[in-house]
């Protein structure tokens, strides 16, 4: 069974969809209403830009989704999928490919979800960190431990987490963490606590937008990050993309529960290929290959 994935942000590339606008006649016409919603030429930041101009979370996170949604709608009747799945930001691309979500729409929300990330970014200072080589319930448990703000908001693979909070509350769980055994627990360079409590503002912005989207039922189950089951129910997905924000992405547990429900083919569609890495770090078995 085919499951296609999606990824999140951090896969962005200078040049990223370039071919797909250059050589498919729809894509072009997706990325010019694209530039159109949005009030702005990101084909331009996309195509051409800087490192950093795409390092802006107003940019990366359509540009991310563009580039993936755009590639699975030019494959038209190629596109077969059994199962659908995509990495925090990822997920949206995921229900607009299934169907449940209109690109128009998927654009919005995500353009959105970008701006209100930023605004909680900049009211409370935050972080997250790698954190290499340790059980997950060493890590939850370490995390728990500390007073600050600190939870796990990545589960990326066995032995690869993710955590996010506050800058003291990392900084102390990074030096426990490392005391308890890990090869390596490592701040990321980014603009806050993604999946924390510290992003509820966020969370609260954007439930408003998703409760007033229209989400129809997938053409195939799309498997959530909040609740890592096949979900095919309006009113469960529009739940579980609001509780997104600020709760932990279980990637693992999500990619297990495909398999365990016959997927044994993933492709991942869009930028980068973290994901086809992590799926085979889940379940070495399992065939990947990635699309660009």
């Amino acid at each position: 069974m085919k499951a296609y994935v999606f990824p999140g942000q951090g896969a962005q590339f200078v040049g990223m969809g370039k071919d797909l606008y250059d050589n498919n006649p729809l894509a072009k016409e997706m990325f010019e209403k694209a530039n159109e919603i949005l009030g702005f030429r990101i084909t331009d930041l996309m195509f051409a830009g800087t490192d950093e101009d795409l390092k802006q979370t107003k940019v990366t996170q359509p540009a991310i989704f563009l580039h993936s949604v755009i590639l699975a709608k030019t494959l038209g009747d190629q596109f077969k999928p059994d199962m659908t799945a995509g990495h925090s930001l990822g997920e949206f691309s995921a229900l607009v490919a299934a169907n449940a979500l209109s690109f128009e729409d998927g654009l919005v929300l995500v353009s959105k979800r970008a701006m209100a990330m930023q605004k909680a970014c900049e009211a409370t200072p935050s972080t997250m960190a790698a954190v290499l080589a340790l059980p997950d319930a060493t890590v939850e448990e370490i995390c728990a431990s500390i007073d600050d703000v600190v939870v796990c908001a990545n589960y990326n693979c066995p032995g690869q987490l993710v955590i996010s909070g506050s800058v003291p509350g990392i900084d102390a769980a990074c030096e426990k963490l490392l005391a308890a055994g890990a090869k390596r627990a490592l701040k990321l360079k980014v603009g806050g606590a993604f999946h924390s409590p510290l992003m509820e503002p966020a969370r609260a912005e954007l439930a408003a937008a998703i409760e007033a989207t229209t989400i129809k039922k997938p053409i195939c189950p799309v498997y959530q990050n909040v609740s890592t089951k096949a979900e095919t129910c309006p009113e469960t997905i529009k739940a579980n993309l609001i509780a997104q924000l600020t709760a932990p992405v279980r990637w693992t547990q999500s990619v297990q529960n495909m398999i365990a429900d016959g997927a044994n083919h993933f492709i991942e569609l869009g930028p980068g290929a973290v994901l086809q890495g992590l799926v085979k770090k889940i379940n070495k078995d399992i065939t990947t290959e990635g699309m660009q």
